[in-house]
Parts: C-alpha cells; structure tokens; sequence
C-alpha cells in the first residue's frame, strides 16, 4: 500500500459519504471513479504478476579488479492491461540501488547496466525481486525471483615486485643442516672448496689424486618458492572506507605478483591456501597464473586455519625450498617466531605486511627481531 492509495481511498470516503447525504450526481461520479480505479489497479497487477518473463545475465563472469561490465535485464508482459514501470532493486559490489524499467506487453524490453567491480572476490549481482506498480502509482506488488543471481568472479591484478633469490646450495656456503641434494644418489665428484663439510671428502680418490677431492650429488628438482599466505580475515582497515575489502584485494594481488615473478624464469612456486576454500597451487610457467587468478578470487578471507599454526605446518617443506615469502595483515609474537624459525632452517625469507598503519609502534620490535634473523622486511599499503 502507498501513500498515494491512502490519499485516494481518503478522497473516496469523502465523496462516497457526500454522495450519500446530498445525492450529488457529481459526488457519485468521482466516488466511482476512485473505485474503478482501484479496481484496475489491482486488476492489472495480478494479470502482470502471472504473465511478467523477467531474465538476466552478465556479459562477462570473469573480470580483473576495476574492470567495468555490463548487466543485460529483459522483461516482457503478456497481459494487456499497462502497468506502470518495473521497480528493480539491483545489487551491486558497491551497494544497492533502484533501478527503473518499461515492461511492455507482448514485445520483449531490453535495459543494460553498466557495474564497477572494485574488490577481488565473487559477486553476485542484479535484482533478486521485482516490483510492480499499477498505471496509477496506487498498489505495488514485490515478485521473489526464483532463479540465483548471476555471479562474476573479480580477479587479482598483479603489480612489479623484486625477485627472491634462491639460498646458495652448492658453492661452498652450504646452509648448516639444510642440503637439496639427494645424498642416495651420487652423481659426479669436484675439487675441495673452503667450506665443504668432511664428510662429503671422497678420501679414497683424493689418496689417489694427492689432493681433497668432495662427492657430488644429484639434484632431482630445482627448489620451490613458497608462498604462505595468510587467508583468516584481515586485521585492521576498520577506520578506511571500504578497509577490509581493500587489505584483501592486496593479499591477494601481492600473492599473485610474487608468483607471478618467481615464475617468469621457469621457477617453480608452491602456494598453499588454509582458508574456508582449502587448495594447493603448484606450477612453474606463467600459463598457470590465470588458475592461480581464480583461486585467490574464491578465497573468502574470513576463516580457515590461525597463520601462526600455517607457518609451523609448513616448516616440513623447508628442505625443498629455496625461498620462502609470507604475505599477511598480522604480525605478532606467534607470527614473529614462525617466520624465524623457517628462517632458520635454511631458505632465504621475505615477509610482506599488508597495512595501512605501517608506522605503528607495535611492529616495531617484531620488525627488528626479523631484520636481526636476516629476514627481508617489506610493507604493502592498500590502494
């Protein structure tokens, strides 16, 4: 019921009591005049509530953060009698607004909407109802949609970051209790380096030779990056307009740059995700980024396993890794001492924090515990 109806049926009691107590033709013409009225008001609605076809689809369900798409709406009324226009309460990824359209009867119409997607994640967008209104303003009547809204999926750009270098492994700096080498398997022998554990010493050929001669082994892979990346929900941001959505869409871009740079020279790069949506990414060729793209983008960022506890699960893969890039929102004791405990297994470390505030004080004496473990510090702020 609107306004409107309470002011016609206001104007109707009027005039119908003035009809009835003066028997002026002029007063029972207006008092029919308001019954037709709303008589074919709710007539004519129930006619289009039963013969409306109402459709809608994206034109595209894959797009990068900030690209702009375009939502096709179709409506056709097969009934008669005219309506007013379609109400369409659209949702967007920015909120949700109102949106006018004519539903014409027997000819199908057409409206497009053009939508900015500004936050990495998937979608849904259009109208989940529909609201129909009578010719004259007088009722509207709200139509549930019984088909799912159309989802697109917002896809992480990726931005120039620095290469990690890999952790020497076989030029006479080995890395005390790490090796990549598979030891059952010795491939080829080398002269004595300053460095070289004794152990390594073939005594038997350097006897032989009159000088140390060391074992070398078979390396049967090349070492991973790997990529921790912190899939719980983002601390911080509350005070930032849309803060939460912003540090996300930068976990997300900053994870795919790293891969994106580690993979460019044919390295390998492993990316496990502990989030709602568990998944493991491994490949060593950009091709793969476009799969990376969409699993970053179906991460929800709201739940999963605490990073703390992340960050020691992964401390098993450190003998076939090469580097190690942490990439989260939080840095705390907990966070601190798992990233120096990889540290100190062996491959080289980059941290990136994800912040708005990355001058705050309580970093501070985490930041230098890091430094002071050799770990390479980095800040990110959301755009």
């Amino acid at each position: 019921m609107t306004g409107r109806l309470m002011a016609v049926i206001s104007v109707l009691a009027v005039t119908g009591l003035s009809a009835l107590s003066l028997g002026g033709p002029v007063f029972y013409f207006v008092s029919w005049a308001l019954v037709l009225m709303i008589l074919y008001a709710m007539v004519s609605l129930l006619a289009a509530r039963f013969s409306l076809t109402f459709s809608q689809h994206l034109e595209s369900d894959r797009l990068e953060r900030g690209d702009t798409g375009k939502l096709h709406v179709m409506a056709q009324l097969k009934s008669p009698l005219p309506i007013g226009p379609l109400r369409l309460p659209l949702r967007l990824p920015e909120g949700q607004t109102d949106a006018l359209m004519e539903a014409r009867f027997m000819r199908e119409s057409a409206a497009a909407f053009t939508l900015r997607f500004p936050h990495v994640g998937q979608w849904p967008v259009g109208a989940g109802r529909v609201i129909l209104q009578d010719f004259f303003g007088l009722i509207r009547m709200r139509i549930k949609l019984k088909t799912p809204l159309p989802e697109v999926l917002v896809l992480p750009r990726a931005f120039e970051v620095l290469p990690l270098d890999f952790a020497k492994l076989d030029d006479g700096r080995a890395l005390p209790g790490r090796s990549g080498e598979d030891i059952t398997s010795p491939e080829d022998t080398r002269a004595y380096r300053l460095g070289d554990p004794f152990k390594r010493i073939h005594w038997k050929l350097s006897i032989r030779s009159r000088e140390l001669v060391v074992r070398r082994f078979e390396i049967p892979e090349p070492p991973d990056t790997l990529i921790l990346l912190d899939c719980t929900a983002p601390l911080g941001g509350e005070e930032k307009p849309d803060g939460k959505a912003r540090l996300i869409d930068t976990l997300a871009e900053t994870a795919l740059s790293v891969a994106a740079m580690q993979m460019s020279d044919g390295q390998p790069v492993r990316l496990p995700l502990y989030g709602q949506r568990q998944s493991e990414f491994h490949a060593d060729r950009q091709g793969a980024l476009t799969l990376l793209k969409e699993e970053l983008a179906y991460q929800t960022f709201d739940g999963g396993v605490a990073f703390d506890r992340v960050l020691g699960l992964e401390l098993r893969r450190m003998r076939r890794t090469g580097a190690t890039i942490v990439i989260t929102t939080r840095l705390d004791a907990a966070v601190a001492e798992g990233v120096k405990n990889i540290r100190a297994s062996g491959p080289n470390v980059r941290f990136y924090l994800i912040t708005f505030t990355m001058n705050a004080p309580e970093y501070s004496p985490y930041i230098a515990l890091l430094q002071q473990n050799f770990v390479e510090v980095c800040y990110v702020t959301p755009a």
